[in-house]
């Protein structure tokens, strides 16, 4: 199973405090791990909201938010890709990691959709089109 894992945001990552050379080494270790285990699929960290744009969407109409965003509990500074065998994998992963903020902070981890959870409503057709398109996003990342 795929799971996306969440680094919430805090003061200091919306204030663009840059992450020690300590902590850099630290996550990096830590990112090895996830390699050589073959857990990590991808991983970044985000800058802050100041330097983002949102597009609400309102029936047809779309309108374009500025950042920074207000409300920094529910923003995102990072994340990772994983593939795991459950989520008691994942949550013991996270577990191990170094505290990415140095200070209180929440992880989130959710489980990415896959086709067989579509059921019937995901069609053969759109089945095929899908992995045309993940073969073609394969194809973009090797150039």
């Amino acid at each position: 199973m795929r799971v996306m894992v969440l680094i919430k945001a805090n003061e200091d990552t919306e204030a663009n405090v840059m992450p020690s050379e300590e902590m850099l080494a630290e996550m990096g270790a830590y990112n090895e791990e996830l390699v050589k285990a073959g857990i990590m699929l991808a991983g970044e960290g985000l800058h802050p909201s100041a330097k983002g744009k949102r597009v609400a969407f309102s029936g047809t109409k779309r309108t374009v938010i500025d950042g920074p965003f207000a409300e920094t509990k529910e923003l995102i500074a990072g994340f990772w890709l994983w593939q795991v065998k459950s989520m008691d994998e994942a949550v013991e992963w996270v577990r191990r990691m170094p505290n990415p903020t140095n200070a209180h902070g929440v992880v989130e981890i959710r489980p990415v959709f896959e086709e067989e959870d579509f059921g019937d409503a995901f069609t053969p057709e759109l089945r095929a089109q899908e992995q045309a398109l993940r073969a073609q996003v394969e194809a973009n990342t090797k150039r």
